[in-house]
């Protein structure tokens, strides 16, 4: 069986009523129950939900990389209006340098409309914005990879651009994909493919079609990684059921449970290829979950 790896999504603002002093205590004694276990910390790419309190994804997670050098970093997922491609492919490179090497890219092609319109980018139809994100990478990979490059695309247009220094690995590109057009662009271009809070029956599915569209574009999806992100609560061996608190759980289709019974909710998305699993932590500020998806989760699925 693959290696079963696990990120920790960071939480994306202080719970109501908590002080910032508190939130970045808590967020840190989270990131110090997994940092012996996890490899990874992500964060989403949001900047507005109405009126609540809500952090900006770049600059949150790459302060929390820094302090936490052993973590790989990405978010779930950039939305590609939000950065000039050019733009970002020197953000991500210059991520990539500092780090020594930990930053993956995760991207995909924006959805919340509500913050496009506050914040003044267009909110074009989605097919519109699947054509941009396919020109954002393909000006991403040209910038890391070309001496300089040029590209006069529909939407976007580089000339005669350097990126220097390169990227030393390429950071991983992942996409974040659910419709046939997306699962094409994610086969084409990227290095793993990200789902986001599906049930395991949604998941079969989006499996198919994206071995489709692996066929289509001529490649083999094994060589296309497969990640889940979404929320978990876990919650001592014997716990009642009934005696848990669901009104923490946030997160639609999460893996709530027993040591025991998270393995068995996860293994039917392992048995389907999911080797990464990016999980918020349900419980915050608590660390319980996280301990026990570290001691006593993630050993028995690598075992």
């Amino acid at each position: 069986m693959a290696h079963i790896q696990f990120g920790l999504a960071l939480p994306s603002r202080p719970l109501d009523g908590m002080t910032r002093r508190g939130f970045l205590e808590q967020t840190r004694k989270n990131l110090d129950a997994v940092v012996e276990s996890f490899d990874s910390i992500w964060f989403i790419d949001h900047v507005q939900f109405k009126d609540s309190q809500l952090l900006e994804g770049w600059t949150a997670l790459t302060h929390m990389a820094a302090l936490y050098p052993t973590f790989q970093f990405g978010h779930v997922v950039l939305c590609q209006s939000f950065r000039n491609p050019a733009l970002l492919a020197k953000m991500a490179a210059t991520a990539q340098f500092m780090s020594e090497g930990r930053f993956i890219l995760g991207i995909g092609a924006g959805w919340h409309q509500e913050e496009y319109d506050a914040y003044g980018y267009k909110f074009p139809p989605a097919g519109t914005r699947v054509e941009e994100l396919d020109e954002t990478l393909q000006i991403v990979k040209a910038l890391w990879t070309e001496p300089r490059a040029t590209i006069e695309g529909k939407h976007y247009q580089v000339r005669d651009a350097y990126c220097e220094p390169k990227p030393e690995p390429l950071p991983p590109i992942m996409v974040g994909a659910s419709q046939p057009r997306m699962l094409r662009l994610t086969a084409r271009y990227g290095d793993w493919w990200n789902v986001s809070q599906v049930d395991i029956e949604s998941y079969r599915k989006l499996v198919t079609e994206s071995e489709k569209a692996c066929q289509v574009v001529g490649r083999d999806p094994a060589t296309l990684r497969r990640t889940w992100f979404g929320g978990c609560l876990c919650v001592p061996e014997g716990t009642d059921p009934a005696s848990i608190d669901m009104k923490q759980v946030r997160s639609p289709n999460p893996f709530v449970g027993t040591p025991s019974q998270i393995i068995e909710q996860m293994k039917p998305f392992v048995d389907l290829g999911v080797d990464y699993f990016m999980l918020k932590n349900e419980g915050f500020p608590d660390s319980t979950s996280l301990r026990l998806l570290s001691e006593e989760v993630l050993p028995r699925l690598n075992s």
